[in-house]
This record gives structure tokens, sequence and C-alpha cells, in this order.
């Protein structure tokens, strides 16, 4: 009897499902609109009902499911598996482990979605072949996981890694959404980079983007850039500000867990090695000089999958 284990990465716009072999092989995979009822009860429904529907359209059979395991944000209480509260969603104190368990009829877990992801990345994706990584994800804000030894840090509290938080410019005066100032989420996110581009436009800083700002007004990452890439001067000192956050970050990373590789993932590493190369140099400029470092910094590369991946994986430990 083939064993199969459940593997969703939950948010609040899409709910993506990936159906695995216990050696980690995607058998099939599925992306579901979440809909507008987040509300708990609603969403566990849509996870057992879109998971049995992928599992029937493949000729998989739910019998052989051994295991779920879900990634999904917010603060939580893993060892009571409860969801303290989840940003865009009507989550607070959930009983989400039990949920699974009761809805599914099968052994059942959740993890926090960007642990989830770096786990993923850890088993299959590109740090499987070491034992201690850093992962950081770039989008709206910056996540992270940090894997030592084979294991996950989850901290006291299971709120370790909120690497985006780390304060990088001590009295900066960008403002994070968490409330501090000078966090790295305030100067190199995928939002934070766009944001410090629109400001230095609202203002009158002359720049090839100054016609989409006219025009739209406002840019996006993207758009910073690939006028970067183009050799504006604006955006690109926007974009070696953003490297510069990334590769400080990398440095004290290194010397908090010594990783042999820290990867990089989200939207924002489609600006390919542009990015990388950059971050790379920035690090190698903030690292001390007493010896040589053979850390990697690389990109993800599960892409969108890394989180089906890595709560997968976590199910088969069940």
């Amino acid at each position: 009897m083939a064993q199969l284990y459940i593997g969703i990465d939950f948010g609040g716009t899409n709910l993506k499902i990936g159906i695995f072999n216990r050696d980690m092989d995607l058998l099939a995979k599925a992306n579901v609109p979440s809909g507008d009822d987040l509300t708990p009860d609603t969403v566990v429904k849509l996870m057992v009902a879109s998971s049995k529907k992928l599992l029937v359209d493949t000729d998989l059979s739910f019998e052989n499911v051994c295991a779920v395991g879900v990634g999904c944000p917010g603060q939580m209480n893993l060892k009571e598996g409860i969801v303290l509260s989840a940003p865009n969603l009507a989550f607070k104190n959930v009983p989400l482990r039990k949920m699974l368990i009761d809805q599914f009829g099968k052994p059942s877990l959740f993890e926090n979605d960007a642990n989830a992801a770096a786990w993923g990345e850890f088993v299959a994706g590109s740090a499987k072949d070491v034992s201690d990584m850093v992962f950081f994800t770039l989008g709206t804000g910056i996540g992270g996981g940090i894997i030592c030894e084979g294991k996950m840090i989850h901290g006291y509290t299971d709120e370790a890694a909120e690497l985006g938080h780390i304060i990088v410019y001590p009295g900066g005066e960008r403002r994070c959404g968490c409330g501090q100032y000078g966090c790295a989420e305030a100067y190199a996110s995928a939002n934070s980079t766009a944001a410090r581009a629109n400001d230095a436009l609202e203002d009158g800083t002359a720049s090839s983007l100054q016609d989409i700002f006219r025009g739209k007004g406002s840019v996006t990452c993207k758009d910073v850039f690939d006028h970067a890439k183009n050799g504006d001067k604006l955006a690109t000192e926007i974009v070696d500000g953003t490297a510069e956050t990334l590769g400080l970050l990398c440095v004290s990373m290194l010397h908090v867990t010594q990783p042999q590789r820290i990867v990089f993932a989200g939207g924002m590493i489609a600006a390919g090695n542009f990015l990388l190369d950059k971050i790379v140099e920035q690090f190698n400029k903030h690292i001390w000089t007493m010896k040589k470092e053979s850390l990697e910094i690389c990109f993800a590369t599960l892409g969108e999958d890394a989180g089906i991946y890595g709560a997968a994986a976590l199910a088969v430990d069940l």
C-alpha cells in the first residue's frame, strides 16, 4: 500500500495542496482560492474538501493518506496546537491541530508558513545537502526560518526566526509595521523597497521611474529593479540599499548560528543574479577578515512549492 502525505500551504488568498509519497516525490498539486470566509471552521473544511478532490482527480486514495501537515501564517503555540492570531484571518486562539485531526481523521500538525517553506528547502530544495541553514523569504515583509543541526529552531514561545524584525539600523527613520524603527523589513522587503523609491519620487528626485510614478501614482519593486538594471541612479541607490540590508542580515546570521547556507526565497528573487551578486558583495564588505568564510548565499529552488514540501515532510515524522 502506497503511503501518502498531504502538505498544505495556507494563505489569505490561496490554498496550495500537495500530495507526496514517503520519499517526498510530489505526486499531485492544486491551487485553490481561499474565498472570502476565512473563519477557522470554513478554512479547515475547505482544506479537507480540496484535498479529497485532488486525490480523487488523480486516482489516489484518501485511505492511503498517513498524515497531514499545514503551513499557516500567524503567531502560534505549537506545543498546545493553537494559532494565537493570524494577520488577515479570523483566527484567534484557534485549536487548529485538534480541528485538523478531527476533520481529516488523520494525524495532523501545523507550522508557521515561513518555517514550513524553510523546511521544504531543507529537505528537498536548495539546502538538502546541509545540516545548518537560514532561510529568508522576501515579499510583503521578510519572513525567516532557522535550522541548526537538522532541527527547526522555534524558541521558548514558538516565535523564533522573526528575522525581518532584526534591527539593522538603530535610530532608523523608517518605521516597521511591527512598530519598531530600523527593522530589516522596513528597508529590504519587496514592499519597503518600492516604498523607499516612491518616497524619493514624491520628493521630486530625478529618475526614469518618474514617468511610471506620474502615470500610476506609484512604482513597484519590479519597476525599481528593472530601472536599476538599466542604470537609473535612483533605482540603483534603492536596490543597493536593499542589498546592503540583506547582506548585513547574512553577516548577523553567520555570527549567531554559523549556517552552511543562507537561502533567499520570495518574489524579489526574480531579479536573479543582479540581486544575489549585490547581497554577496555587501556580505563580503561587512564580514570580518580574520578568516575566509565558507558560507554559501543562494536562492531557493522550490519556488511556491516550498511550503507544501515542508508541511508534508513534517507530517512524515508524525
